[in-house]
C-alpha cells in the first residue's frame, strides 16, 4: 500500500488513486509506481542514491525531526549551563511547535503534488517519535524531573508514544473509514498532543517553577524513591497514548 503523511497526527495511508488495485478482500497489490519506487530502492547502488527517492514531503518531514533534535540538544545545554539562564531551555521549548508545523505541512504538500513515498509513512512516525515523544521527555529532565522514578516515568512515556506509532502503522488500514478514505477515530490520543505538556513546562518556566520549585514538590526528597508527583502528568499521557478504548474523533 502506498502511504503519505498527514497534519492531524500521524501518516496514514493514502486514498488509494488509479496506481493501486484493491480488491474485494481489503487487501491491495502493488502498483506499478510503488514497484518502481521498491526496484530503486534495492536496486540503485549509486552514491546518495536514498536521497534521490525522497519527495519534497518526506524533506519537510525530515525538518520535523530536525526540530525534535535541536529541541533535545537546547535541553542537554540548558542542563550543562548556567541554571538561572533560560534561553537554551526556552529553545527546547520553541522549538517543538515548530515540529508541529512541518508535521502539518508534510501531509499537505504530499496531498498537493499527488506524490507518494514508500518511507513516507515510516519517516513521519520517526519524526514524530523524536519531536513528540524523546523531546518533551528531554524538556521534563531538564526542568527538574529528575530523580530515578521520575526517569522511569519519561521513559514509559517515551515508549508508550514508540508503541501508539508502531500500533497505528500496523492497524491503520483497518479502522472505520469515512466517505473520504479517512479513519473516522483515534486510537488513543494522537502524539503530538504531547505539546500540551510542553505548553504546560512552557508556563512553569514563565513562573520560575523549576528544578527545586516544581509544583506539587517532591516526594521522599534525599531518598531511592524520591519522586516528583507532578510527572504523573507524562505517565497519564502515556497511557492515553496507547489505549484502546480511547477513540478520538477527527474533525
Amino acid at each position: 500500500m502506498n502511504y503519505s503523511k498527514t497534519s492531524d497526527d500521524m501518516p496514514r495511508p493514502r486514498k488509494p488513486q488509479n496506481d493501486v488495485d484493491v480488491q474485494a478482500n481489503g487487501n491491495s497489490k502493488p502498483s506499478t509506481s510503488e514497484e518502481a519506487q521498491l526496484l530503486a530502492f534495492t536496486t540503485d547502488h549509486r552514491h546518495l542514491s536514498l536521497i534521490r527517492t525522497l519527495h519534497m514531503a518526506d524533506f519537510i518531514t525530515l525538518l520535523n525531526g530536525l526540530c525534535g533534535l535541536m529541541s533535545i540538544f537546547s535541553s542537554l545545554r540548558y542542563c550543562l549551563g548556567d541554571p538561572n539562564d533560560y534561553f537554551n531551555l526556552w529553545l527546547a521549548i520553541a522549538f517543538t511547535p515548530f515540529g508541529l508545523f512541518f508535521d502539518f505541512m508534510d501531509g499537505k504538500v504530499a496531498r498537493l503534488r499527488k506524490k507518494s513515498s514508500l518511507m513516507g509513512q515510516e519517516l513521519d512516525s520517526l519524526a514524530d517519535l523524536v519531536s513528540f515523544g524523546v523531546a518533551p521527555s528531554c524538556c521534563a529532565f531538564s526542568i527538574g524531573f529528575r530523580t530515578a522514578i521520575d526517569n522511569a516515568v519519561l521513559v514509559y512515556f517515551v515508549l508508550c508514544g514508540l508503541s501508539r506509532l508502531a500500533r497505528f502503522n500496523v492497524t491503520v488500514a483497518n479502522l472505520p473509514k469515512d466517505k473520504s478514505g479517512k479513519s473516522k477515530y483515534f486510537e488513543g490520543t494522537p502524539i503530538p498532543t504531547t505539546l500540551s505538556l510542553v505548553f504546560l513546562m512552557a508556563y512553569w518556566v514563565h513562573q520560575k517553577w523549576i528544578v527545586d520549585d516544581i509544583p506539587y514538590g517532591v516526594v521522599g526528597r534525599d531518598t531511592w524513591y524520591a519522586v516528583h508527583p507532578a510527572v504523573g502528568l507524562f505517565f497519564i499521557s502515556g497511557c492515553a497514548m496507547i489505549s484502546k478504548s480511547l477513540h478520538i474523533p477527527k474533525v
